[in-house]
C-alpha cells in the first residue's frame, strides 16, 4: 500500500511539473502568467481526468473480454470529443502505416495478441 502511495504521489508531482513547464512555455508565446494556484488547478484537473480515462479504458477492454486496451479502446473514449477523435484516428492511421519492423515491440511474440493494440499516441 505505501508503494502504491508512493507511487501515486511520483506520477502527481510529474503531472504538476509538466502543468507548470506546459504554463510556462504557453504563458510566454502568449505574453501571458500562471499563477501557482492556477498551475496546481489545472494539474489535479488533468490528474484525476487521466485517472478517469485509465479506469475507462480498463472497462473497455475488459468488456471486450481482452486483456490489453487497443486503439480501439482509446478511439470509444475519444468518442465524445470530435476534435480529439479525429486527432486519435489521423495518428492511428499514421502509427498503422509505419513498416512493422519500426512499431514499437511489447516483447510478446504471441499470435493470440490483439492486432489491434494501441500503438504509442
Amino acid at each position: 500500500m505505501a508503494n502504491e502511495d508512493d507511487t501515486n504521489q511520483r506520477l502527481r508531482a510529474a503531472v504538476h511539473y509538466t502543468t507548470g513547464r506546459m504554463c510556462l512555455d504557453i504563458g510566454r508565446s502568449q505574453g501571458r502568467e500562471f499563477s501557482a494556484q492556477a498551475i496546481a488547478a489545472i494539474a489535479e484537473t488533468t490528474f484525476r481526468q487521466c485517472d478517469v480515462f485509465a479506469k475507462d479504458l480498463e472497462a473497455f477492454a475488459r468488456h471486450a473480454k481482452r486483456s490489453t486496451v487497443t486503439s480501439d479502446d482509446v478511439k470509444l473514449l475519444a468518442r465524445r470529443s470530435t476534435a480529439l477523435a479525429k486527432f486519435i484516428q489521423r495518428k492511428n492511421e499514421l502509427l498503422m502505416k509505419e513498416p512493422k519492423h519500426l512499431r514499437k515491440s511489447t516483447g510478446k511474440d504471441n499470435k493470440d495478441q490483439d492486432s489491434n493494440a494501441a500503438p504509442d499516441l
